[in-house]
């Protein structure tokens, strides 16, 4: 239920802060007063659409915040979306705008959090539901009658509904990887030659290691030269260990450089770090005459393990050329080309397979679609008694409505078109309900299907935007009754022009424009001369200032001194009008009402000219 409600700089209101209650609230006034700007505040503060003007002119920004008190059912929704309610039942919705030149910027918040759009619209669908009399071209769409009957069935329903909808995107995706299969077969072929001729020769060139290549360069340059290598490493060995030429080897030498200065470490001992370190070098040239000559001993000349290599060494190089630019590329082109190849040829991606898989889920989508259609047609007979029960009341006894459902290919939604079909005269027949209502019998039907989702709707607050347009004497007394009783369990926000209604608040409010003078001084301090400007004032009445407002409604001349016969009537209609009403809340009834009053065609002046 709305609390309060609080507006700062938003289209002509300044200021305003607002505090309601339960039960059925009313906002009455001169036409272009600003009574919408209210309800357009309470759905900007949910999210609504603003339009470039809600900023006041003159000002930066505007903000709206509207307090709402939560039942149990919506604390769920809540803690689901990790948002902590104030002194655990408030939720504040507050909305900012701020102008930005050609543009604006909006944030919204919920308790202090700010949320995206689709987060304050699930909660505005929870809190609030809105009728406008304006809604007449929106009851011609078929999707609108469509969800309006979907959510009168409740939980059930709408659940069916959402295994269609998956039922139907697994359907389409069937549908299309068929239709995109069918027209890309021939492309499809000439990727599978290619693929598998890649991939065969990849496959063939047994790829492992990306660095073979390099492995196999050194080695064909050792078997390219084994007999230089051979010779070279005895002639090193002859250098370091074992000369046969009978010249002294490195070993030789430094063997007699270890004897000499052995000698002389007898006598100095400081040659012995020298001596340490030529016995050193002697151990090493020695290990290293020994492993050249194993070197030399191991090398053998194998022409056919050459012509191995190279062959193998062209082998790569070309599949570098055509796969590479090196062997780590070509292997991992090898891994993709089999990937792609098993995506082509695998299991589902043939044309039978997917024909198989496509008449499966089209099977599944007609039994969900077929049992969704049944609950619809369950639902539609509910509806249509319920609805009709809320139409007698309203001055609407002999009307006929049915919900006609006929079938249409499958969608997301289901395989119905739903159409509402009226007749409100006995004898006429059942036609589309845009075709043939006039404005007030629309009206009450917008009226009566909100009193039929007031049932099922967890929203407890129900707004009326002008619903009463285009009716008047028993209809208007109906609707207020209707509105009234709606009352007894939501709290019902009402735009009206009607003085019946008026009557049947339990809270009455008056709005009206006026006209101040802001001088230059109080906003630059230059002591300017004063600007005009219009805002907006809301107003609780009082019993007094209500009977005032009622026979201001009714005959628009209370407070005129031209006709005091006039006004005196509009105050007695007035008083029938609350009596009547406190009559009903005490559990009477209301009989009919008088007519309002008129006021009587004002005089033409005397002509003063001269004949």
């Amino acid at each position: 239920m709305l609390l309060s409600l609080r507006i700062e700089n938003f289209a002509l209101i300044d200021h305003l802060d607002l505090t309601l209650g339960a039960g059925l609230h009313v906002l009455t006034g001169e036409t272009g007063a600003g009574k919408s700007i209210i309800l357009d505040a309470i759905d900007a503060a949910l999210g609504g659409k603003v339009t470039g003007r809600a900023v006041r002119t003159g000002e930066e920004r505007a903000s709206i915040e509207a307090t709402f008190r939560v039942n149990d059912l919506l604390k769920s929704w809540f803690e689901q979306e990790q948002i902590d309610l104030l002194d655990d039942e408030l939720a504040v919705c507050s909305r900012e705008i701020v102008a930005l030149g050609s543009g604006q910027r909006n944030r919204s918040r919920i308790n202090g959090v700010l949320v995206n759009k689709q987060q304050m619209e699930a909660l505005r669908d929870r809190l609030v539901e809105i009728t406008a009399q304006g809604q007449t071209v929106q009851l011609g769409q078929p999707g609108l009658q469509r969800d309006w009957l979907d959510s009168y069935g409740g939980v059930a329903l709408l659940k069916q509904r959402e295994v269609v909808s998956q039922v139907y995107s697994s359907y389409q995706q069937a549908a299309q990887a068929l239709e995109k299969r069918k027209h890309s077969e021939k492309q499809r072929l000439q990727q599978l030659d290619l693929f598998d001729y890649q991939l065969r020769e990849l496959n063939a060139a047994n790829l492992n290691d990306p660095d073979e290549l390099d492995y196999l360069e050194q080695e064909r340059k050792r078997l390219s030269h084994s007999v230089e290598l051979q010779q070279q490493s005895y002639q090193a060995y002859q250098a370091l260990y074992q000369n046969e030429n009978g010249e002294d080897a490195c070993a030789d030498l430094l063997g007699k450089a270890e004897g000499l200065l052995t000698d002389m470490a007898r006598y100095d001992e400081q040659i012995q770090p020298i001596l340490e370190i030529v016995t050193s070098a002697l151990a090493l040239v020695e290990e290293a005459g020994q492993q050249i000559n194993a070197y030399g001993d191991d090398l053998e000349t194998d022409p056919q393990r050459l012509q191995e290599v190279e062959e193998r060494v062209v082998e790569l190089k070309q599949i570098c050329r055509k796969y590479g630019p090196n062997l780590s590329d070509a292997i991992a082109l090898q891994q993709s080309l089999q990937a792609e190849l098993e995506e082509l040829t695998g299991a589902g991606q043939s044309i039978e397979e997917l024909e198989k898989l496509t008449e499966t889920r089209k099977a599944q989508l007609t039994e969900a679609s077929l049992l969704l259609t049944q609950l619809r047609q369950s639902t539609a007979q509910g509806l249509e008694a319920r609805l009709i029960a809320e139409l007698k009341p309203l001055a609407m006894e002999k009307v006929q409505f049915q919900v006609g459902i006929t079938p249409i290919s499958p969608t997301a939604a289901g395989s119905d078109r739903i159409t509402y079909l009226f007749s409100p005269n006995p004898g006429e027949p059942l036609q589309p309900l845009t075709d043939i209502a006039s404005g007030g019998e629309m009206s009450r039907f917008l009226l009566a299907l909100q009193a039929c989702f007031s049932q099922v709707d967890s929203a407890e607050t129900l707004v009326f935007d002008e619903i009463d347009v285009g009716v008047s004497g028993r209809v208007a007394q109906a609707i207020a009754e209707k509105l009234y009783q709606l009352g007894r369990h939501h709290q019902v926000l009402c735009v009206t022009h009607q003085p019946i209604v008026a009557a049947m608040a339990d809270h009455h409010f008056n709005v009206a424009k006026q006209v101040v003078e802001i001088s230059h001084e109080a906003q630059n301090g230059n002591g300017a001369t004063p600007d005009l400007r219009t805002i907006v004032k809301v107003n609780l009445l009082n019993q007094e200032q209500r009977r005032q407002e009622l026979a201001q409604l009714a005959s628009g001349q209370v407070g005129s001194t031209e006709n005091a016969t006039t006004e005196a009537a509009a105050i007695a209609f007035a008083d029938s009008l609350l009596a009547q009403a406190a009559s009903l809340r005490n559990g009477g009834t209301v009989e009919a009402l008088p007519e309002p009053v008129e006021a009587p065609p004002k005089k033409k002046a005397r002509s003063t000219r001269k004949r």
